[in-house]
């Protein structure tokens, strides 16, 4: 599976532990940054993997940022995607198992290091259930459509 990963620097030490778990299950991951303790904008790192995953240039993405909330703003604008703030390991799992999450949240300054780990090994293993879900992400793709036809239609 490729997957980008990103955070801001709340969320680097967490990233760094993270990626360590991606190598470790071999998957191939692309670090989208910051790479630095120094204070940065979540929304910049947020737009890169967003972008990726929505591109289709990789599978899945990770981001971090303090809390997770600003990071699951930012994903969530973006087409096809389905971020999940998953702060334990049952949402992650439903998240994927029910919503076919692309896009995983983590908040860096809100859970442990130890259960991220294993948020984030649950919700890559974990495999979109499918069957009444299906009917369901449909309705959302609509919603995503209309939504788009109508910010085109208004000039935006």
């Amino acid at each position: 599976m490729r997957i980008a990963i990103g955070s801001d620097h709340a969320g680097l030490e967490m990233k760094n532990e993270v990626t360590a778990v991606l190598k470790d299950m071999g998957h191939e991951y692309k670090d989208l940054g910051t790479d630095s303790a120094q204070s940065v904008d979540y929304p910049d790192f947020g737009e890169k993997v967003s972008a990726a995953v929505s591109e289709g240039r990789v599978d899945r993405g990770i981001l971090i940022c303090g809390t997770g909330i600003g990071m699951s703003i930012v994903a969530n604008k973006f087409r096809h995607i389905r971020a999940a703030l998953c702060g334990d390991i049952f949402s992650a799992k439903m998240s994927r198992l029910h919503n076919d999450s692309n896009i995983l949240i983590l908040g860096g300054r809100v859970i442990g290091k130890d259960l991220a780990k294993e948020i984030v090994k649950t919700w890559l293993i974990t495999p979109f259930e499918g069957g009444r879900h299906e009917k369901r992400l449909k309705k959302i793709e609509l919603i995503e459509e209309k939504t788009i036809m109508k910010g085109d239609s208004q000039g935006k």
